[in-house]
């Protein structure tokens, strides 16, 4: 746990430093939800067509924090002084997934209220305990698959190809839940404060199965 600090202090100084990542994440999402509010030709949306919006548009700003997660130990040497290091390999999984989680938490601070600003209108105002739950268990699923896909597809020529190749398929069911669980949050007249406890249940057990998968083949990643 104390290298997985040292790993997660040291990215994100460095993304603090140079501002590569998050800022793209957000400016991608802001441009996604108005090209989305002048191409639907509506002034505002709701249900499941909202949840698609903010779920594809969170996913593909997503996708350029997966690229660059491993960026910095592959072009400075990180990945050779680490295995060199008496540490648990595992530490640098925790460490990554972590950081891509906080990059995460940090656009959708910008990004759902932007989104509630540009396609939900004033009328509607979801209740956010609700939607930071399903939010959460969501960055949960995407900062371990995107953990994953990255650490295979930085040593590969093609690393800003096959991360979204490989990840995008195994987010599908993860994906597929949260639009579920937060349908229902976005809805001009919804009853409870709460998403449905079968999506959120499907998003747990995604979460706990592939946070599993990848504590279990990391190692090899490394080496390989």
């Amino acid at each position: 746990m104390r290298t997985a600090l040292v790993l997660l202090r040291k990215d994100l100084r460095l993304e603090l430093r140079t501002l590569e990542t998050v800022p793209a994440m957000v400016l991608l999402a802001l441009v996604t939800f108005i090209v989305f509010h002048f191409g639907l030709d509506r002034d505002t949306i709701a249900g499941q067509e909202a949840a698609g919006v903010l779920v594809a548009t969170l996913l593909f700003a997503a996708m350029l924090g997966v690229n660059r997660l491993f960026v910095a130990e592959r072009e400075q040497g990180g990945f050779d002084a680490f295995l060199l290091a008496p540490v648990d390999r595992s530490a640098m999984l925790l460490a990554k997934a972590a950081g891509l989680f906080i990059f995460l938490a940090a656009l959708e601070v910008v990004a759902v209220p932007a989104f509630g600003l540009f396609l939900l209108g004033p009328s509607l105002a979801p209740p956010l305990p609700g939607l930071i739950a399903v939010l959460a268990l969501a960055d949960l699923a995407i900062a371990v698959i995107g953990t994953l896909v990255s650490a295979i597809a930085i040593h590969t020529r093609a690393r800003d190809l096959i991360g979204p190749v490989i990840g995008l398929p195994l987010l599908l069911p993860a994906l597929i839940a949260t639009a579920r669980a937060a349908g229902p949050l976005l809805r001009f007249t919804h009853a409870a404060g709460a998403p449905p406890g079968k999506w959120l249940a499907v998003l747990a057990l995604y979460d706990l199965v592939f946070a599993l998968l990848a504590y279990a083949v990391f190692d090899f990643l490394l080496e390989d």
